[in-house]
């Protein structure tokens, strides 16, 4: 089922629960991730969210003493981390596709092989700038923005293919792309941020998952801002339990985001309690977002499903 009929079908009749989780670094099992999933189950998961990672270079010091430079994708594995909740847990499965770093005929084929596996639901990503200069034959094309692969999987879903084919099959994806509350980094003002999403939503976008905030006004004022500039589709609240006092610096640093003083203040004045601060701050997000009728609440779980399920048991009672 494609993510905008589960929202479609849920209106009025209580709120749905999404989740977002990461494939292991490389090297580990994937049954890592599969009793992450096995620990949402209980809690009716409507979707579930894959990340997807590009290739990163790095330099490792050889026996002689010099350096080689080896770039691989540190957490490989998202297609088939889709193709087993979708088809062994039978939830639907939403699979992140990026352009940085991927050539078009790339991304082409992994939707093709994610339609193969039965999987209809795709977020359209940008990601970010690789640390290296991959090299590109001429023969392959690339997208630059988020609304390029947009546009491009919607091509798809007319089964229009980058080389013309005589009877292709549409593929049939329901598409997300992302927001930002408090805008994206780069953009230089929220408004033209919104109007980058709204370029997005133009192109064939069907939904918006955010970005995670903390403070739930951040989301409001920002789907205002996005209904004034004719955008129409689902907006998605995205949240982030947060566990420890470490993250009161890389979560800003690596997502771009502000914390409320408020939390701030009480976990740097109770650290010890940084797990039931972190917990109760979240739950009340989520209770405030399902009272305003929000389309899902969105839980990036990362490695802290236990919390995560702790929070929508108590929100499911």
């Amino acid at each position: 089922m494609h993510i905008i009929e589960h929202i479609d079908k849920a209106k009025g009749k209580g709120p749905l629960f999404s989740f977002e989780i990461v494939p292991p670094s490389r090297g580990k099992s994937g049954q890592e991730i599969l009793d992450v999933v096995e620990m949402l189950l209980p809690y009716n998961p409507s979707w579930i969210d894959v990340t997807s990672h590009s290739s990163s270079a790095y330099y490792r010091e050889k026996q002689d003493g010099s350096l080689e430079r080896r770039t691989v994708r540190k957490r490989p594995g998202t297609l088939g981390i889709c193709g087993i909740i979708q088809n062994r847990y039978k939830i639907d499965t939403v699979a992140h596709v990026l352009c940085l770093g991927f050539a078009k005929e790339e991304t082409e084929d992994a939707l093709i092989e994610l339609n193969f596996l039965g999987i209809h639901n795709v977020l359209a990503l940008r990601g970010d700038t690789p640390n290296f200069q991959k090299s590109f034959g001429k023969e392959k094309t690339l997208n630059f923005y988020a609304h390029d692969l947009v546009s491009q999987i919607n091509e798809l879903k007319k089964g229009r293919f980058l080389e013309d084919l005589d009877s292709a099959h549409p593929l049939n994806y329901c598409i997300g792309v992302a927001g930002y509350p408090e805008k994206h980094y780069e953009a230089p003002s929220l408004k033209l941020d919104v109007q980058n999403l709204k370029r997005k939503v133009d192109a064939g976008a069907d939904y918006v998952t955010t970005q995670m905030f903390f403070d739930n006004k951040q989301y409001f004022d920002y789907v205002e801002h996005c209904r004034a500039a004719g955008i129409t589709v689902p907006i998605v609240p995205g949240l982030k339990v947060i566990r420890s006092v470490k993250q009161l610096q890389s979560l800003p640093k690596s997502f771009h985001i502000d914390l409320p003083d408020q939390l701030v203040d009480e976990i740097t004045e109770n650290p010890e309690h940084v797990v039931e601060i972190g917990k109760r701050w979240a739950l009340k997000q989520a209770q405030e977002l399902m009272a305003n009728n929000v389309p899902s609440v969105h839980f990036y779980v990362l490695n802290d499903a236990p919390t995560v399920c702790e929070i929508v048991k108590e929100l499911q009672r």
